[in-house]
């Protein structure tokens, strides 16, 4: 079943003084239910971001689509979606600090139980969330979709709260199969709860529909993949439902 949902904007500073325009949605009358923070892909907090934390209010959980960029910033061109996300790792701590506001800004909404809280991440939206997890952040659970895997600081053995799920596409040029392994021991070594799938025939960005256009406008190798799509969510939601109960 479908619930009805609110949504609403909710806006507050980062560490770094950046003002961030987050996107929240939970069902009607919802009281103590589960949040989850979803960190966007490279082009900002776009309807593609609101989109998922909409159905993710409709599955019973609060969601916040984390304003990355600041100012509600979006973009559907490649070059400047790539100079903003590398403005956020200029100062090692920024992707943290934001996604740590943000969590804060998740666990003291009224709708929210703040013992109950996760993270999914899309792109560039995964690294925030992987590395906000490292930073021994109290998440139950994260996915990720199309990541980029890389650590800002890898995992330490005891740090990391989180049962950790990555779905990633056979053939992502972007991130290869090479760097999965590589974070697949930093997992095992770190002794973190770790899974992942690989999603067959799915290129980076797999889970958007719009991924096929943008691939075109920007002569990027990105491609939207419904199988595995579908696939991946009724991981994520597995997952959510059984660590956030």
């Amino acid at each position: 079943m479908t619930l009805a949902i609110q949504t609403r904007e909710v806006i507050y500073q980062a560490k770094d003084g950046s003002q961030l325009i987050d996107y929240f949605a939970a069902p009607e009358n919802a009281q103590a239910v589960a949040g989850v923070l979803v960190s966007p892909e490279w082009w900002g907090r776009n309807e593609y971001t609101e989109q998922r934390a909409r159905e993710l209010a409709e599955h019973g959980y609060a969601a916040l689509a984390i304003d990355m960029y600041g100012d509600k910033k979006v973009t559907t061109d490649a070059s400047q979606a790539y100079a903003w996300m590398m403005d956020t790792f200029k100062n090692a701590n920024t992707i943290v600090d934001r996604a740590t506001a943000a969590l804060e800004t998740l666990a003291a909404q009224p709708e929210v139980d703040s013992n109950r809280v996760a993270a999914i991440g899309f792109c560039y939206g995964g690294k925030v969330i992987l590395d906000l997890a490292r930073s021994g952040a109290p998440l139950k659970a994260v996915a990720t979709f199309h990541a980029n895997l890389s650590a800002q600081s890898p995992a330490e053995k005891g740090k990391v709260q989180a049962e950790i799920l990555v779905l990633h596409g056979e053939q992502d040029s972007m991130v290869s199969l090479n760097d999965v392994e590589g974070f697949k021991q930093e997992m095992t070594q770190a002794e973190v709860t770790h899974h992942v799938t690989i999603l067959k025939d799915a290129k980076h960005g797999f889970s958007n529909p719009l991924a096929d256009e943008r691939a075109q406008a920007n002569n990027v190798d990105l491609g939207y993949n419904a199988a595995a799509e579908k696939q991946s969510l009724q991981e994520m939601y597995a997952l959510l439902q059984r660590k956030l109960a």
